[in-house]
């Protein structure tokens, strides 16, 4: 049975595959550039950077390796990791009283040399936020370093009138796509 590298730094990752029963024998955190391309659509972004996790970590043949990215789409457009405060307020903004897609690309190199990839794609409606809801939040600091600048897990899910796909990916790692393609690559999920 081979063993698992989990290419993310993500303690919320490490933590989701613990509900599956999955411990990974590694853990590294892979050095992408995750820089949005000129044109580039919400699915093909995530999935991208997925695959370039995926294929900056070496393992042996013996070893699966299991990567991820999540990321909000609105209207098109993509929203990462907040860079400033101004920019976290902008994110919470579009976000507000509006629907957007949680996009979770999950990608499985496995030791057979087969590469299997997956896309949750989760709809969730914010109800509309007041300025000083966005101030609180921002304040609270919840939201740094988290796709659209919100943690579902957290205060943000006050926010949520309606979800629907998958609250793991949402997130950040969408567990039923997770263990299917685990599984397909021969790694024991409990």
């Amino acid at each position: 049975m081979p063993s698992l590298i989990l290419a993310s730094a993500s303690p919320r990752r490490l933590s989701l595959l613990a509900q599956i029963g999955v411990v990974p024998a590694r853990v590294v955190a892979p050095d992408v550039d995750e820089s949005v391309l000129k044109g580039e659509r919400p699915r093909d972004y995530v999935m991208r950077v997925a695959l370039a996790k995926a294929a900056a970590v070496p393992c042996g043949a013996d070893e699966v390796v299991l990567a991820a990215d999540t990321s909000i789409a609105v209207g098109g457009r993509i929203l990462g990791k907040p860079e400033d405060e101004a920019d976290f307020v902008r994110m919470l903004g579009l976000l507000s009283g509006r629907r957007h897609h949680c996009l979770s690309a999950v990608v499985v190199a496995g030791a057979d040399g087969v590469v299997r990839t997956r896309l949750s794609d989760t709809m969730v409606a914010f109800k509309p936020l007041s300025s000083a809801e966005i101030a609180g939040y921002v304040a609270s600091g919840e939201g740094w370093g988290k796709a659209g600048g919100y943690a579902i897990q957290g205060r943000a899910e006050a926010f949520v009138r309606r979800i629907d796909g998958s609250y793991s990916g949402v997130v950040g790692l969408p567990l039923f796509e997770t263990r299917a393609l685990l599984a397909t690559a021969g790694v024991d999920c409990g």
